[in-house]
């Protein structure tokens, strides 16, 4: 994948639309992407990013604002970057989801993310010609065409140094979440998942098999009533169990046997007697019962006259009651006639005089009945009329009032919304005077720091200067004693001979002239030594060199901040802003409060218009309608005077009319009500002296006397019905023959035999219980054995299975047999690294002109920890493998560097993705000196072979004098964001 061009609109610190020529600066095939620190050399890198995968990368993707706070509002935020891939060649177009002002009215609205994707060739086979506008379409054509996702996008075409630096030092967990990101292993992930999973599922059901096994068998127990042990859980202590339960039902059966003989004689035994004693007590009871009815034979006669005469006498009874009721009636009718004719007023006039006045009542009555519903109406009218006077002088009240108000409040508008809109402006402007205060207080730090941090660097670079002859100096020994020891070789060799022993270099028995040490020879431990001095002063060296690098780096950014202002001149600047700020803050206090009143005044203005039209329409409408209703009024008054008459109201006339009617009507049907019961009660009397005469009794009197009511009637009747059927019962008894050899006397003792029954029955179930618990026990225990055996059966191959499952979970995750301590995954991901390292080396090599190369290892760790990620270095000069920690600062650049590369390689290899034709190399280059810079720039011409572009992102002064091509990120002073500049020659 190549990249021709990049354009940025309102993107991170770039408010206008700024231009990237990738053609251009990739001309020589290497260009440097510098500026100060925060100006937005990373937000090119993240650019490229977000309009591939809709993403940056890292902790800034989190934050999700990537539009320019110090854009125009109008001026759209978005990324479009044309490249080739695959021989095609196509441009993306995307835009982040953000806030935006609304184009009409006030307040903001969120403008939704979009992509498309134009093919500015043909479209490969299989992609629709036209391109692709929707975002999940576009993300999915750029990875598919690709061949790798974002997180290896970022890490092969976007190296930064620093990721590498800590993943050199990391520990193993570390190091598996990087490889995790980039290789796909989510599949080796799944297989342990799967066998955790199965082995999981394989060990609750064993568990779930052997838990019911054993409850199975504690069930036998407890059906024996003997103790569970575990010890004993087996086919010979089941057989056992059964055995002795086929016993206890054989004894239990012969017992149960002689105990029902038992219980059956006794109950024979008790019936006999039970059956005499019975026969016995109802001769006993018969013939005290015949005694008891002799001796009342006198008074049930004379209860048998008694009820003979009440018979006759309740006629008469009836009679006499009927003449009471009728007498009754009869004086009710008289009181109700006097009442009424109190009531009416008249005493004496003729039944049909009265019937004729009431008529003549109601009908005049009628008459006057819609005339009082007139009235009514009259007096509503009257009382509306009052409230209409009411309501027209507040209506015309407030409508002056309000008439005023409307007339005075648009000018207090005005006056307001003018203050509102001059202290928001002020408000507006705060943050962007907040901003240049803040940033002129840091450049006043700057300005303070400057002379320190220059007499710093001079510092640092006398002191490398000294490490630099220092390590000279001990290189140069070291190099003359390796010259000395090899010229006195020979005289060492010969110090190891001896005589008949064959010489190591020639291989003769005989060492006829041996070669005699010089009083100058150099042993072996004088190198050592000299070379343990001279790596202590080349470490000494870098350190300085890094001090130095670290000193330029400070100077060069104090001074590119600074932009060639001084002190002096920053304080002025610093004090107008200040000027300013205060201003504005005082100004912008009042925002609230000038809104406030703004809202309220207009508030109150259409408030004000809306209740004085509602006035004005009730003035025209209650006007209207009091003039109508006093006309109507007038009319009505002259036919009510009228119809009134002497009363106060047609109403009270008619009323009264109605009432003199009742009355009248009231008094007609008591005095007809009371001629219909006096002849009622003169007919009654007749029929009562009747049924005297009728029933043979001599007076009234004497037949009320005999009657008896209804309820002593039929108690008498049933004391007579006793005596019979006792007396006929009795003698039935009496006649029976089974107790003609009888004595009443006789005593036939019972509860001896009853006691002996009960206990007969009581052994007999006892008996029966035992024998039916031992037979139940048997049954349980046989179902439950041959469950409990089946179980056993089915439970010795789920245990196997279980036991080969547990253990192969168990290396696939790195432990039990697995001696590496690796998991399956981690031993895709050591394989993997693997060949980072060799691919790796070969840089490192090279930069390092044959020192040290990574060396990878799959042991496991201290204290059991899992293994196969290790990754050290091999230092050539000592032939020792040291930590990557040990590593100076530029060492470790140049490790992390080839690690970063080697890595893209092995990412680009494994994904099968397109070649990346174009590559960015983050900072770190500070850490390097003028010779190991050479190396690496070396290096990096050998990535420019084929085509390929190479993009350095570094502060170092040293690139800007190597790299001609340059693209520069200019920070403003005034805060109003960042520019891009590409620079040639």
């Amino acid at each position: 994948m190549r990249l021709h061009r990049l354009e940025l609109s309102a993107f991170g610190p770039y408010p206008g639309r700024e231009e990237v020529d990738f053609d251009a600066l990739g001309m020589d095939g290497l260009f440097l992407l510098h500026g100060e620190t925060g100006a937005g050399k990373t937000t090119v890198l993240d650019a490229v990013a977000f309009a591939l995968f809709g993403r940056v990368p890292g902790a800034r993707d989190e934050a999700k604002r990537l539009r320019c706070d110090y854009s125009a509002e109008d001026t759209p935020t978005e990324v479009v970057l044309d490249f080739s891939l695959q021989g095609h060649r196509l441009r993306i177009t995307r835009s982040p989801e953000y806030v935006r002002a609304k184009k009409s009215g006030g307040g903001e609205t969120t403008q939704r993310a979009k992509a498309s994707l134009t093919w500015l060739s043909d479209a490969p086979p299989g992609h629709a010609s036209e391109g692709v506008t929707r975002i999940d379409e576009v993300a999915r054509t750029v990875q598919r065409l690709l061949g790798m996702s974002a997180e290896q996008f970022f890490q092969v075409v976007l190296l930064p140094q620093g990721d590498f630096a800590r993943f050199l030092r990391a520990d193993t967990a570390e190091r598996e979440k990087l490889l995790e990101r980039l290789f796909s292993t989510e599949r080796f992930r799944q297989v342990e998942v799967w066998f955790m999973e199965h082995r999981q599922e394989a060990g609750r059901k064993l568990k779930e098999r052997q838990g019911r096994a054993r409850l199975l068998a504690e069930r036998v127990a407890q059906a024996t009533g003997t103790e569970f042990s575990e010890d004993a859980e087996n086919a010979s202590w089941l057989d056992a169990l059964n055995a002795s339960c086929v016993a206890a039902v054989e004894h239990a059966t012969e017992g149960e046997r002689v105990a029902k003989l038992a219980q059956q004689r006794a109950d024979a035994e008790l019936a006999r007697r039970r059956e005499r004693a019975d026969r016995v007590r109802r001769l006993r009871v018969a013939t005290a019962e015949l005694s008891t009815v002799d001796e009342k034979r006198a008074e049930r006669q004379q209860w048998a006259q008694s009820l003979a005469s009440a018979r006759k006498a309740i006629p008469v009874r009836e009679a006499a009651t009927v003449l009471r009721r009728a007498e009754a009636e009869l004086n009710q009718a008289k009181a109700a006639a006097d009442r009424a004719a109190a009531v009416a007023g008249d005493q004496d006039s003729p039944v049909e005089e009265l019937r004729s006045r009431a008529d003549a009542n109601r009908e005049l009555a009628g008459k006057l009945a819609e005339l009082a519903g007139e009235a009514e109406q009259q007096h509503r009218d009257r009382l509306r009329l009052t409230h209409l006077d009411t309501a027209l002088e507040i209506s015309r009240r407030q409508v002056k009032e309000l008439s005023e108000i409307v007339d005075g409040l648009p000018e207090r508008i005005t006056a307001s919304r003018s203050a509102a809109e001059q202290a928001r402006s002020a408000a507006d402007r705060l943050d962007v005077l907040g901003a240049q205060q803040d940033q002129l207080r840091s450049l006043l730090r700057d300005a303070a720091e400057l002379p320190a941090a220059v007499a710093s660097h001079d510092r640092a670079a006398s002191a490398f200067r000294a490490a630099v002859d220092e390590h000279q100096d001990a290189r140069e020994l070291l190099l003359d004693l390796r010259q000395r020891r090899l010229r006195g070789i020979a005289a060492e060799l010969a110090d190891g001979l001896t005589e008949g022993e064959p010489c190591p270099v020639c291989g003769g028995a005989e060492h006829p002239a041996p070669a005699s040490p010089t009083p100058d020879r150099v042993t072996d431990e004088d190198e050592r030594r000299a070379e343990s001095v001279e790596q202590q002063a080349l470490r000494r060296r870098d350190a300085a060199n890094e001090a130095v690098r670290e000193a330029e780096r400070r100077v060069a950014a104090l001074r590119e901040r600074l932009d060639g202002r001084s002190a002096e001149e920053l304080k002025q600047l610093s004090a107008e802003v200040d000027a300013q700020h205060r201003t504005a803050n005082a100004a912008a206090a009042a925002v609230k409060t000038h809104t406030t009143e703004l809202a309220d005044l207009e508030s109150r203005l259409d408030r004000a218009r809306r209740e004085l039209a509602e006035a004005e329409r009730s003035v025209a409408s209650n006007t209207a309608e009091q003039a109508g209703l006093s006309a109507m009024v007038e009319r009505r008054a002259a036919r009510l005077d009228e119809a009134r008459g002497d009363y106060p109201d047609v109403s009270t006339r008619r009323t009264k009319l109605l009432e003199s009617a009742a009355a009248l009507v009231t008094l007609v049907e008591a005095r007809t009500a009371v001629a219909d019961c006096a002849e009622r009660v003169d007919g009654q009397r007749e029929a009562v002296l009747s049924a005297v005469a009728a029933a043979g009794f001599d007076h009234l009197d004497a037949a009320l006397d005999a009657a008896l009511s209804d309820a002593d009637c039929e108690r008498v009747e049933r004391l007579i019905r006793e005596q019979d059927r006792k007396e006929a019962a009795a003698r039935a008894v009496l006649a029976e023959p089974e107790l003609a050899d009888l004595d009443p006397a006789e005593h036939v003792d019972v509860g001896e035999a009853e006691e002996q029954a009960e206990t007969a029955g009581r052994a007999a179930a006892l008996a029966l219980g035992e024998l039916n618990a031992a037979q139940a026990r048997l049954d349980e225990v046989s179902r439950l054995g041959r469950e409990l055996r089946s179980a056993w059966s089915a439970l010795a191959p789920m245990e196997a299975a279980y036991n080969e499952l547990n253990a192969l979970t168990d290396v696939v995750n790195g432990r039990g047999q697995n001696t590496r301590k690796m998991s399956l995954r981690s031993y895709v991901l050591a394989a993997r690294l693997e060949e980072v390292a060799v691919a790796a080396t070969t840089r490192l090599q090279r930069m390092s002109q044959g020192r040290y190369s990574f060396v990878h290892s799959d042991a496991a760790g201290a204290r059991g920890t899992r293994g196969g990620l290790g990754l050290d270095v091999l230092d050539g000069y000592s032939g020792r493998t040291r930590s990557a920690k040990t590593l100076s600062g530029g060492e470790s650049f140049l490790a992390s560097l080839a690690l970063a590369l080697g890595l893209a390689d092995v990412v680009a290899a494994e994904t099968g993705g397109a070649l990346l034709d174009t590559l960015f190399v983050d900072e770190g280059f500070g850490t390097l000196d003028a010779d190991t810079l050479d190396l690496v720039m070396d290096t990096l011409d050998e990535l420019r072979a084929g085509g390929r572009v190479v993009g350095l992102v570094s502060h170092v002064e040293e690139l800007r004098q190597r790299i001609p091509t340059r693209l520069r990120v200019r920070k403003a002073q005034d805060t109003t964001g960042s520019s891009l500049e590409v620079v040639t020659g």
